[in-house]
């Protein structure tokens, strides 16, 4: 299934930030600009273990990392100055010390945002060595794999939605609302069709140079829902939501168990 995307206006670009400055006032620090792959790498490890076990301290992640407390300081300058990760303010943990407590760090919305885009690097990588040894059809098979169990997940769900295609259509929704899509559905005026909404994708990154996993899912709510649906808009190519159009129709049953229009 082809999706079709309207012209959406360019975002306004950004002014570049000159003079950044960390929490206390003074220069940010920027990582070098010939940084070598090790130390990118081992500072993508700080930003995980902070992810994973945060609140942390730099002492905790120097254990952990089997690295100098200089060393670890270093990486949470930097990371800190991208405004990556922040000191949190929850109180101390632990057993109580004299003088100063330890900075302990969390991961901030950004940090969060860079993780995400390691991982869609990571699920990139992975499918093109996927197209590289199976072709275009091992793709479209992964693809069409990770919506089935989309289809799993919610199939009771919208078994007792009965037949109703609005009703179903807000039943699915709501799963995919639970399950971090963002997503709700809207009458379009007229009463003839419902659009479904979704407002965060998790693999957005790599739909733009997978677009077999958008198809995918098109097709995917197409036999949940019993009716053929056309996809107006994704994120993945630029939309800023991804939106597919639900026709109201009834939904007749098959012999086979299989919801057809």
């Amino acid at each position: 299934m082809s999706a079709s995307t309207p012209g959406t206006a360019a975002a306004p670009e950004a002014d570049c930030v000159t003079g950044a400055t960390d929490a206390t006032g003074r220069p940010a620090a920027r990582p070098a600009e010939h940084e070598s792959e090790a130390e990118a790498g081992t500072r993508r490890r700080v930003l995980d273990l902070i992810a994973a076990d945060g609140p942390v301290s730099a002492a905790e992640l120097a254990a952990e990392l089997d690295l100098t407390a200089a060393a670890v300081r270093r990486h949470l300058a930097v990371l800190e100055g991208e405004q990556q990760i922040g000191v949190h303010d929850g109180g101390a943990v632990g057993p109580a010390r004299r003088g100063r407590p330890a900075k302990r760090y969390v991961v901030t919305a950004a940090g969060q945002a860079a993780l995400s885009q390691q991982y869609s690097e990571l699920a990139s990588q992975a499918l093109r060595f996927v197209a590289e040894i199976g072709g275009a059809d091992a793709v479209r098979s992964f693809a069409e794999k990770r919506v089935r169990d989309l289809e799993v997940r919610h199939a009771d769900a919208l078994a007792e939605a009965g037949d109703d295609p609005a009703r179903r259509a807000q039943v699915l929704a709501d799963g995919l609302a639970v399950d971090g899509f963002a997503a709700t559905a809207r009458p379009v005026p007229g009463g003839h069709a419902i659009q479904l909404c979704q407002g965060h994708c998790p693999v957005q990154d790599v739909a733009r140079e997978f677009p077999e996993l958008c198809e995918a899912e098109a097709h995917a709510f197409s036999r949940m829902l019993g009716v053929h649906v056309q996809r107006l808009a994704t994120l993945a190519r630029g939309g800023h939501v991804c939106t597919t159009n639900i026709p109201i129709v009834p939904v007749r049953r098959s012999t086979t168990g299989t919801d057809r229009p």
